[in-house]
């Protein structure tokens, strides 16, 4: 099989990271000539790819509506533009509540909503659409204040907030990846605690200290990212085998059960450097079984 596959990248960003170096050329092993292009690009034939593969379309919050339309332009868009309308909103993470999967617990509050009752232990506020880290702010139980500053701020951009106590294992263990391709797992890698004062951050709203490794996910975590796979597609009515890529970022609660704090489908990282070089074979593969 041979075909042309397109990246999707973004204006400030056009080839991504650098997390996919390795991407193309293996790609390129299972007969795909590969290119990248920014999602905006209208000099770009999206419709004439193969594949289109959303990768670093890290702008996509501030143009949600503009990037969701063009989306749904790409008929061999992967992750396809249904997934990315449900994974843009982290109301989908009280919807996996709901349906039975252990999640950081999740308040949304709609600009309309009344200021709610603040939680006792530190928590976090940050907008139910966002990238990155931007307007995510960490809060105590003294500082009602300031929180309530922010969730205006927020409703005054015309963001719904999320709401969730602060896991403090973060702090020492930081979230865990567990990344899947075509529904398969394929590795993990930790991240290290992201919010704090004193971080740099780069002109796509990420922190550019961030710290990544690659680890060993014990069963309870990869039990709980399998859950979440499952239960996503009968959310969507779709097969798992039809997520081109998804990473699972999980964290411990404060019992050391792992709990869901968000489900990426639409433009994560995806580990490579953190991982072995067969990563990559194993996302073009998964590729290939996405056009068959």
């Amino acid at each position: 099989m041979s075909g042309s596959a397109i990246l999707v990248s973004c204006s400030t960003l056009p080839e991504g990271d650098g997390d996919e170096h390795a991407v193309p050329e293996a790609m390129a092993d299972l007969g795909f000539k590969t290119r990248w292009a920014a999602w905006d690009d209208t000099t770009v034939d999206f419709g004439a790819a193969d594949i289109v593969v959303l990768r670093a379309t890290w702008d996509y919050a501030e143009r949600r509506d503009e990037f969701l339309s063009w989306a749904e332009t790409v008929p061999a868009l992967a992750n396809s533009a249904e997934v990315a309308r449900w994974n843009t909103d982290k109301s989908y993470l009280a919807e996996l509540g709901d349906a039975g999967v252990a999640v950081v617990p999740t308040t949304l509050i709609a600009p309309e909503d009344e200021t709610p009752r603040w939680p006792k232990g530190d928590f976090v506020l940050k907008p139910a659409v966002g990238a990155g880290s931007r307007g995510v702010g960490k809060f105590t139980a003294a500082s009602a204040e300031d929180a309530a500053s922010h969730l205006k701020s927020l409703h005054s951009e015309g963001h719904t907030a999320v709401m969730q106590p602060y896991q403090s294992s973060v702090d020492t263990e930081g979230e865990l990846a567990l990344v899947y391709f075509g529904g398969v797992y394929s590795h993990a890698f930790s991240k290290a605690a992201m919010l704090g004062r004193g971080r740099e951050v780069d002109e796509s709203g990420l922190y550019v200290t961030e710290k990544l490794g690659p680890v060993q996910p014990a069963a309870k975590f990869r039990a709980l990212a399998e859950d979440v796979l499952d239960a996503t597609a009968a959310l969507l009515g779709i097969l798992r085998a039809e997520l081109l890529y998804a990473r699972v970022d999980l964290v411990a609660g404060p019992d050391g059960r792992p709990l869901l704090l968000e489900l990426e489908l639409v433009e994560p990282s995806l580990g490579f450097r953190q991982t072995d070089a067969a990563a990559a074979w194993r996302f073009a593969s998964a590729v290939r079984q996405q056009l068959a």
